[in-house]
């Protein structure tokens, strides 16, 4: 009876759908979870009440997902409910326990073969047998081309095919990768050795083709979670079912709409047809956000659902249970560095005002453009530290390219012009300005350099770009303890801060150019949907339209309905976010302050962001409040008809002296400036309100 009372314990505090999910019967369930609508929550207690009521035992079961770190977390968790003895492991760890537990049955005594850590030795030195010499980068391209077709289940024969249909870009000749990709496998096996795709293959052969393995793994295992199950590859899936045999109890909890490693072979199709393929399949949906404001969820709400695709018709539709919070910052500005400055500048003041800087992150699509960033935290004094990748001045590329401009100094002339010189100086690295490469790894350190030449732009010489570099390097490579996250986007996924700037969002950028087919663009798009639900509170999107001062403009990313409307666009709640675009021109208005493009009615009429300081005239406002009582008592109209409360604010900060100022403030048109623009201009010069007569300011 204890275990009863347990059991319904871990029922308390459920909502509706967490209920509906923790105590479905045993089967096929598949759970789509929403972000931040509390999935780890809903399948620990699923298996706790399981265990507790005594339907299933706690040893019988095994929960795998793609992280330790979210392996650690569901065994905390189900330790917490009173249930110890489950197995919560990733993939790889759950299939390394079962290879070297059974290796000396299925290799005749041997233990298992040793694990390859790294791919790369045995990658370079197969190429050079398929007579193909590659550096580190080209390495880890070919490394990556391996593991997708390894993943996909692709033998190297099938390559070229295969990576066509899959429409891959591979760093070389789709039939030399296939020969270095042979020659890797014969390598490999002369070696003695196995890579981790292997080792989930040997798990596959040791239950496929030995029934006494299958038969003593399926009795230990007989009730399966899977966590993310949007990034199930073929080869894992294989691996699953092999676990399963053919039976059918099986959670599954993903979310379509976070698919983003496709790249790497991961595909949503298993989710999708999961009900499907399993007839008798419960779905449950869970679309409660306890983590993001309402403000956020809206707008997450709003970039999804312009989504197409398979993973569309999986799409959650999320209802904020949060308090309500600040609306979304979109901000424009004139390039880069100034959008950078104005970020560092915001995370200072969230900092000062007691949010931890391990609270705050910065996210963005690629890792190049981590450097802006860092320069411009440093400036302000804001520590940081970089996530998922190294510091933009301790990259391997970068360390190189400086070496290679330094090199460069005596020979440049002092009048040489500064990009010309940079770009030719990096062709010593093997650098080709108007060639970016095909693969991953090629391409990031390409764009890498390519981040050198654009902070040329604008530079006073030569010598003085190569000083300025070394400085901006000594000073960022400042040790941090705990301080403001800058992460890519993909790096993000999984986790959450209090405050979230997203930036660089131009078109180009987010989505990339080499997002080719709609099926890619469509993946961008659910890039910045994971980027919009990481943040819980505060949440800044913004791009600038240069890259440097003066620089060529860009689109912005065409996935954010406000910046679809340009200038016009408000900022406001979901009802704004739903409204079909506003095509018209509309006046572009920059804060006066920051110089950021204005996109909130309010910030518009007031000429600064909201954030920004005001130098509101106290006085005036009063004044002008006055006024407008007697005016609007004359009119017998409420106040609001004359002026509303931020057309007076916006006065007094911005005190106009002559009509064509009047007119630049929104909400003041040519009626209202003949109605009452003589009287204003003339409060703003100092008359008092009785020296003005209400009657001549009426309607009348």
């Amino acid at each position: 009876m204890a275990g009863d009372s347990q059991a319904r314990g871990v029922l308390a505090g459920l909502d509706p759908e967490q209920r509906t999910a923790v105590t479905a019967p045993a089967g096929p369930v598949c759970i789509l979870a929403g972000a931040g609508t509390g999935k780890t929550r809903a399948i620990t207690h699923r298996i706790a009440h399981r265990v507790l009521s005594g339907e299933i035992v706690a040893r019988h079961v095994l929960a795998v997902t793609f992280t330790a770190r979210a392996a650690a977390e569901m065994r905390a968790r189900l330790a917490e409910l009173g249930v110890g003895g489950v197995q919560a492991r990733t993939f790889h760890a759950a299939a390394l326990r079962q290879v070297r537990y059974f290796a000396p049955r299925l290799l005749d005594g041997r233990a298992m073969p040793e694990l390859l850590e790294s791919k790369a030795r045995l990658i370079t030195l197969a190429a050079s047998r398929a007579g193909l010499r590659v550096d580190r980068t080209g390495a880890r391209d070919l490394a990556s081309e391996i593991e997708w077709a390894k993943s996909s289940l692709v033998e190297p024969a099938e390559y070229a095919v295969a990576a066509a249909k899959a429409l891959r870009e591979p760093p070389y000749e789709p039939s030399k990768v296939a020969e270095v990709f042979a020659a890797y496998e014969r390598v490999k096996r002369a070696g003695g050795v196995i890579d981790f795709e292997d080792m989930l293959r040997a798990a596959v052969w040791g239950i496929e083709e030995h029934s006494d393995v299958a038969e003593q793994v399926r009795a230990q295992y007989r009730h399966f979670v899977v966590d993310e199950y949007q990034d199930v590859n073929p080869l894992q899936q294989r691996l699953l079912d092999a676990w399963l045999g053919g039976r059918d109890d099986l959670t599954v909890v993903g979310d379509a709409s976070q698919t983003i490693y496709s790249f790497t072979g991961a595909t949503s199709g298993y989710l999708i047809d999961f009900p499907r393929l399993r007839r008798d399949a419960i779905v449950v949906r869970l679309v409660r956000d306890y983590r993001s404001t309402p403000q956020v969820v809206g707008l997450a709400n709003a970039v999804i659902r312009q989504a197409r695709g398979a993973e569309a018709r999986l799409r959650l539709e999320l209802v904020g249970q949060r308090p309500p919070g600040p609306e979304p910052d979109l901000r424009i500005f004139p390039d880069e560095p100034g959008e950078a400055a104005a970020v560092a500048a915001r995370c200072k003041q969230l900092i000062a005002e007691g949010v931890p800087a391990s609270e705050i992150a910065v996210l963005f699509r690629i890792n190049a453009q981590s450097e802006t960033y860092e320069e411009a935290l440093a400036a302000a004094e804001v520590p940081y530290v970089v996530q998922g990748a190294e510091r933009f001045f301790d990259r391997a590329e970068i360390r190189q390219g400086m070496l290679a401009l330094r090199a460069a100094t005596r020979a440049t002339p002092a009048d040489a012009p500064v990009v010309p010189a940079v770009v030719e100086a990096l062709a010593a690295t093997g650098w080709q300005h108007d060639m970016p490469p095909s693969g991953g790894a090629a391409r990031e350190r390409w764009e890498a350099l390519a981040a050198l030449v654009t902070l040329a732009e604008g530079a006073a010489s030569f010598a003085d770009f190569v000083e300025d570099l070394q400085r901006r390097a000594a000073q960022q490579h400042a040790p941090t303890v705990e301080g403001v996250t800058l992460a890519s986007l993909h790096s993000a996924k999984g986790l959450e801060w209090d405050a979230v700037f997203l930036v660089g969002l131009s078109d180009g950028t987010l989505p990339t150019t080499y997002a080719k087919t709609p099926e890619a663009v469509e993946e961008e798009r659910r890039l910045l949907y994971v980027g919009v639900t990481r943040a819980r509170q505060w949440l800044w999107l913004s791009y600038g339209q240069a890259r440097s001062p003066g620089g060529r403009a860009r689109r912005p990313c065409r996935f954010l309905p406000q910046f679809e409307r340009g200038g016009g666009a408000s900022s406001g709640g979901t009802a704004a976010l739903s409204r079909k675009p506003d095509n018209r021109r509309a006046q572009v208005v920059s804060c006066r302050v920051c110089g950021a493009t204005l996109l909130s009615g309010a910030d518009r009429k007031l000429g600064r962001c909201g954030s920004c300081p005001s130098d509101l005239d106290e006085e005036l406002l009063g004044r002008l409040r006055e006024w407008r009582v007697r005016v609007a008592g004359v009119q017998k109209v409420p106040a609001y008809v004359v002026f509303t409360d931020a057309t007076l604010v916006a006065l007094a900060e911005r005190q106009p002296s002559k009509p064509a100022e009047l007119l630049a403030i929104a909400g003041i048109g040519p009626r209202k400036l003949s109605l009452y623009g003589e009287a204003v201009l003339a409060l703003v010069g100092g008359a008092s309100v009785d020296d003005l007569a209400p009657e001549k300011s009426s309607a009348t």
